[in-house]
């Protein structure tokens, strides 16, 4: 996420990471400290950005409450609350939640985000310009469903991965050289991926149009939308991941 916002112009900022790389991040726009009570004096953020691994959070959140008095606290943690960050920072704080997925490295993430109490529009303004850094944002109304959100878009990769994975397979079992069956693979899922993106039309329909009546794809969907396969299992995985979600943050 900082290279993004580094190429779309950061404004002055102080990183606080304890890694001893993280040095390295330092320029003319980021000042790295290790602790955040080497915060320079007089130092007033327009957003603070929590990245805290989760387990990590109760302790470290507390020393933060003075930064986050006048700015909004965005957090990509995941599994900590609104109310939860709230006790730590102060009854006061305005907190954004949100949930980036992996493709954030590449700016082709998907982030969803939530406003918590007295969060104000000129905030969900500048957290909505901080997450496009990284790819596309959507807002939910309901904390709630950032449970389900990170089911999908949090999660989702992995499934595509293990389409990939499995079509690889796939093919070799069919007698497909290994190295091919792999190209194969991940051009057939990058590809769709990237017609769906440039497309104006919904995935059902493309994916009709690519079934032909009485052909190969017919033939293969026939099994993988059978009742109790794909549109079966897809359901129970996406609700098995969202319970999950919902536990960690619990």
């Amino acid at each position: 996420m900082l290279a993004g916002w580094r190429e779309a112009g950061l404004a002055p900022s102080v990183l606080v990471d304890p890694a001893p790389a993280a040095a390295a991040l330092a320029g003319a726009d980021l000042t790295v400290v290790a602790d955040v009570a080497a915060i320079p004096p007089g130092f007033t953020p327009g957003a603070v950005i929590f990245a805290i691994k989760p387990q990590m959070a109760a302790a470290a959140l507390p020393a933060y409450a003075p930064h986050v008095a006048g700015a909004p606290a965005l957090s990509i943690m995941a599994g900590r609350t609104i109310a939860g960050m709230r006790a730590a920072l102060g009854a006061q704080t305005r907190v954004v939640r949100a949930m980036p997925n992996l493709p954030a490295a590449i700016r082709q993430g998907m982030t969803v985000a939530v406003a918590g109490p007295g969060v104000t529009e000129p905030d969900r303004v500048l957290c909505t310009r901080l997450l496009e850094a990284v790819g596309e944002v959507g807002w939910v109304a309901e904390e709630a469903l950032l449970d389900p959100v990170t089911a999908v878009s949090g999660s989702g990769p992995a499934y595509v991965f293990l389409l990939a994975e499995l079509l690889e397979r796939a093919a070799r079992e069919q007698g497909i050289p290994a190295e091919l069956a792999r190209r194969m693979a991940r051009r057939t899922v990058a590809g769709a991926g990237a017609l769906l993106a440039a497309s104006a039309e919904d995935a059902a329909t493309l994916r009709r149009a690519v079934t032909s009546p009485r052909g190969t794809t017919e033939a293969a969907l026939a099994v993988l939308m059978a009742e109790a396969a794909w549109p079966a299992l897809v359901s129970d995985a996406v609700a098995a991941a969202a319970r999950r979600a919902g536990e960690l943050a619990g």
